[in-house]
């Protein structure tokens, strides 16, 4: 399927939560909202699990699309700037998510096969910030900006700013609380904006 067509369905996937909630999206409904056949549907989603997938890659996909390369500036503004640029790609879906994350703190379960994903898409934030890291290192800083996430998520859906302050100045906390343990344990990123030598991008 198109780009498009994947940004439509994700469109009609959160229109079914927010409805009818997680538990109530069925593939019947989706396929009704998404004004697609079920022979479509099933080889697209196989599982709901699979939406949710497609959900972080059309995400993924804006902010590497809208990212500059050789941007410049310090990485923590620069990781700022790729965060806050997911919570953009998420305001159009926001009732929707926010019926989804309350059923998600009652399903364990679920979040724990959803965990994986949520570290690969942060591995892509690094790239789309020009960090740059090997090894340990690299796994240290994505499973850091996970927490830096997640911490940032629970601001966001309590804030109903239009201008989203209250989630940028968690976001802003989030990275101070990550730099200070950074610098505790020696992980510093290394700026890959002007090094030739990069990680190859959502590497491990």
């Amino acid at each position: 399927m198109s780009e498009t067509n994947d940004e439509a369905l994700i469109g009609a996937l959160w229109r079914v939560v927010a409805a009818h909630g997680w538990q109530g999206l069925t593939m019947g409904r989706l396929a009704a909202e998404a004004g697609v056949p079920l022979a479509t549907l099933r080889e697209r989603f196989p599982t709901r699990l699979d939406a949710l997938v497609l959900h972080g890659q059309v995400v993924d996909r804006a902010v590497l699309d809208g990212t500059v390369p050789g941007q410049g500036g310090a990485a923590r503004d620069r990781l700022f700037d790729v965060l806050m640029r997911r919570f953009d790609a998420m305001q159009p879906h926001r009732a929707g998510i926010l019926r989804f994350l309350a059923h998600l703190r009652r399903d364990p379960g679920l979040a724990a096969a959803l965990a994986p994903r949520i570290a690969m898409s942060m591995r892509w934030m690094l790239d789309a910030a020009e960090i740059s890291g090997e090894g340990c290192a690299r796994r240290a800083m994505a499973l850091g900006l996970v927490g830096v996430w997640l911490a940032t998520v629970r601001a966001w859906t309590e804030d109903e700013s239009e201008d989203l302050g209250h989630t940028m100045a968690a976001l802003d906390r989030a990275l101070d609380r990550a730099e200070q343990i950074a610098r505790t344990f020696g992980v510093t990123p290394r700026d890959g904006s002007a090094s030739g030598t990069e990680a190859t991008p959502g590497e491990a």
